[in-house]
């Protein structure tokens, strides 16, 4: 008896399948996202380099492609396509725009399409909340955290922060739209007791904070001064391209992965081409999470997390499990076609004897 392959059923999941799914998850979720990191650390991912399109008439915009592979519990392969068109922002619309596909192992079929941004918003949280702890041990002073940027990824990052329990004294908010600031604050005043306050200027928070999140859609560095990081803040620095090669150079460098970080013309990569040295470089978080590196406590300490595309595989992976397990998986009958081959067709469900 020889058993055919069947291709697999396919599932679209709708952005409000995705949020329902991970809803109140959040410490699950940090878990999930730190396991991803430990399996790529290990070698058991494929994440090859990310592809951008870019548009010669709009050099703002881009698409980029992330595709990875996942071992481990996760078992799936796929790819994530982003949009960023900052643009949008004026016009009422969330800068980012996503999907993800996930594949099957075993025919190479896609099985499901979900809205990503979710996905890529909360891993992206995921991540900053797992290296802020990882990356803050030993420091006296954490509780003033201070948001460069105030649109939905800093939400997340606040979010994720608070389900980690982070010991805010206070939020600091700055962003170059007093719109975005008033709506953040108004936002951040529904969920958290932490005492709010708006900064006038970059320089001012960044002096003020402990802990500095840039989560903007600055395209090239527009912080430049090292001294504003006297203070040897933690600084996560998840938009890239915010601080100079100066600041780069006076802090003790992580990242989420070299050779992805290393281009596109982040501040890293900038560094490195100014330099033709990764000597700038401390470690990577998995050096972190396994005691190979220790962070300093009387430096400054600069996370640049390029993003990757197997964190929002294992993401995408757990929502459509969950989403199966509570019924709500919707999938398409009859998607796949042109499955004659050799004379054979190949249905669901049908062996050869």
């Amino acid at each position: 008896m020889t058993n055919h392959p069947a291709p697999p059923s396919f599932a679209v999941i709708p952005g409000r399948s995705v949020q329902a799914a991970l809803a109140g998850r959040e410490r699950e979720v940090i878990e999930l996202v730190e396991s991803a990191y430990r399996l790529h650390g290990s070698g058991d991912t494929v994440n090859p380099p990310s592809y951008f399109l870019r548009f010669p008439d709009r050099p703002k915009e881009r698409i980029i492609a992330l595709p990875a592979s996942v071992g481990g519990d996760v078992k799936s392969a796929g790819i994530k396509w982003i949009s960023s068109f900052p643009d949008n922002v004026s016009a009422g619309l969330p800068r980012a725009s996503a999907v993800l596909l996930l594949n099957d192992l075993g025919t190479g079929y896609p099985y499901a399409c979900l809205e990503g941004s979710v996905i890529s918003a909360s891993r992206t949280a995921a991540s900053a909340a797992l290296a802020a702890t990882q990356l803050s041990r030993g420091r006296s002073s954490v509780g003033r955290v201070g948001f460069i940027g105030t649109g939905l990824i800093a939400r997340y990052i606040h979010t994720y922060f608070a389900a980690a329990d982070w010991p805010f004294e206070r939020i600091g908010v700055y962003d170059t739209s007093a719109d975005r600031v008033r709506g953040f604050s108004e936002q951040l005043r529904t969920t958290s007791r932490t005492p709010i306050v708006a900064f006038d200027s970059a320089q001012e928070i960044i002096r003020a904070s402990d802990v500095i999140v840039f989560a903007t859609t600055a395209g090239t560095p527009h912080v430049t001064d090292p001294a504003w990081f006297g203070h040897a803040p933690l600084v996560l620095h998840v938009s890239l391209r915010d601080v100079s090669t100066e600041v780069v150079l006076s802090a003790a460098n992580f990242v989420d992965d070299v050779e992805h970080c290393l281009k596109a013309h982040t501040s890293v990569h900038l560094t490195e081409q100014r330099t033709g040295s990764r000597d700038f470089l401390d470690g990577t978080l998995y050096d972190v999470l396994t005691g190979k590196v220790t962070p300093p406590t009387d430096r400054t300490v600069l996370f640049s997390p390029f993003g990757l595309g197997v964190l929002d595989l294992a993401l995408g992976a757990f929502v459509h499990g969950e989403c199966s397990r509570t019924g709500e998986l919707s999938t398409i009958d009859g998607f796949f076609s042109e499955l004659e081959t050799h004379g054979t067709t190949v249905r669901p469900e049908v062996r050869d004897v």
